[in-house]
């Protein structure tokens, strides 16, 4: 299927110079930054700009996915229940609203991150400096979507996998922190004793 099929694609705001962030009013902002390596976006660290008159199809909400369209990662992100207002999504990110009698949102950001959409990308993308992903190549990228109650499965065995990827990490860290301890009291006890130390006794 057809990403366009799925979902309606609208591109993000186009700011005119720099946003400023204002301490009270305006419109809470996503913008490139603001999406972590790992794909999440965390609602508390958004920042408001004052801007106004701005057309509704810029703005995203919980069950939405945003995409980055430039840079190293073309990548998906869905946005959760935690954003609990409308956000102003800004160019380079571009918008994606899931049709959600085909796709559920998580699915839509999974299968987009995925190797075969990520391949579609790499021979679409223009630019030499700056990677850029046109909008046309989003609307031929060609998805693979099952049933609904697929489509959760599948999200569900991708968080617990990546649970267990983290916490495999975890384990890992402890264990060489846990290592190099053991390590160092080796090494302190069997270097030689100093003239004071085998004097004291």
């Amino acid at each position: 299927m057809r990403l366009a099929d799925a979902c309606t694609i609208h591109t993000g705001y186009t700011a005119r110079g720099r946003l400023e962030p204002t301490a009270a009013g305006g419109v809470v902002a996503i913008q490139l930054r603001d999406i972590s390596p790992g794909g999440l976006v965390d609602p508390e660290r958004l920042t408001r700009v004052q801007l106004e008159g701005l057309a509704d199809r810029y703005f995203v909400r919980a069950g939405d996915v945003v995409f980055r369209s430039r840079g190293e990662r073309n990548t998906a992100s869905a946005l959760d229940e935690r954003l609990r207002e409308a956000a102003l999504a800004v160019l380079p990110l571009m918008v994606l609203r899931p049709k959600r009698d085909v796709v559920t949102p998580e699915y839509l950001a999974w299968a987009i991150n995925q190797p075969p959409a990520q391949r579609h990308f790499d021979v679409a993308a223009r630019g030499t400096n700056i990677r850029m992903i046109p909008r046309s190549s989003l609307d031929d990228l060609e998805l693979d979507v099952p049933d609904i109650e697929t489509q959760e499965k599948i999200v569900a065995v991708n968080a617990l996998a990546e649970r267990e990827r983290e916490l495999s990490q975890l384990a890992a860290a402890i264990r060489r922190k846990m290592m190099s301890l053991i390590l160092v009291e080796r090494a302190s006890r069997m270097r030689p004793k100093t003239r004071q130390e085998r004097t004291s006794k």
